[in-house]
């Protein structure tokens, strides 16, 4: 991957149809959460494939942890939905038939010339699409594990979220004095809890024109 998507850049908002169709913007799907990224070879590679069931296990505990997944595949429109159903994935697949990017990220798998794939990166993302780590997975050893997944997005939240420690004196101080600006979500204008509700239940309508936090 090049350098432009290390840590503390903007991963580009590729806009691609998800498994239904739909045109989706990763901005939009990311909505005010964290974001996990899964750049992947597609449906044939037995890596994905574990790797993916592994995802299936954690994603509870992501989405009660206000993090998205979403996955990004070279597979045709049929073959995403095989590879989502038959995974239990219950998180957007995304497919990109063009190419688009493998091309733009550089990422071209050459040692595979019969299937032109891209390279399998897992990318923890903060907020507004800020790349947080980058894993690549062309080994399947180089692919994170579910507890360096959650170590990545406890460190990620801890810097995201003012509230992290509710038992500081300043925040007690600001709840108290009914000033929730500093607590998520009570105080964000950008996103309700009927919202966030959706959001954790993976309502796919949810993500058209969805506002993004702009704290």
């Amino acid at each position: 991957m090049q350098e432009q998507f290390a840590p503390g850049t903007t991963f580009p908002d590729f806009v691609l149809p998800d498994h239904t169709k739909t045109k989706r913007r990763l901005s939009d799907l990311q909505g005010d959460q964290l974001m996990v990224l899964f750049l992947t070879r597609g449906f044939f590679c037995p890596k994905d494939r574990q790797h993916v069931l592994e995802l299936v296990r954690f994603h509870p505990q992501m989405v009660v942890g206000y993090t998205q997944a979403v996955t990004i595949t070279t597979d045709d429109w049929h073959t995403t939905n095989n590879y989502r159903q038959q995974t239990a994935a219950p998180w957007p697949f995304l497919y990109d038939e063009d190419r688009v990017v493998q091309k733009q990220l550089d990422i071209n798998e050459y040692t595979d010339t019969q299937h032109d794939v891209m390279i399998p990166h897992t990318v923890v993302l903060g907020r507004d699409l800020r790349v947080h780590k980058v894993y690549n997975g062309y080994y399947y050893w180089g692919r994170p594990s579910m507890s360096e997944l959650h170590s990545d997005l406890r460190d990620l939240a801890r810097q995201t979220y003012e509230d992290w420690d509710i038992t500081k004196p300043a925040l007690r101080k600001k709840w108290d004095e009914g000033d929730m600006s500093h607590f998520y979500p009570y105080g964000d204008d950008s996103v309700s809890m009927h919202e966030l509700m959706l959001e954790m239940a993976g309502a796919i309508d949810q993500y058209a024109g969805k506002a993004k936090h702009t704290g």
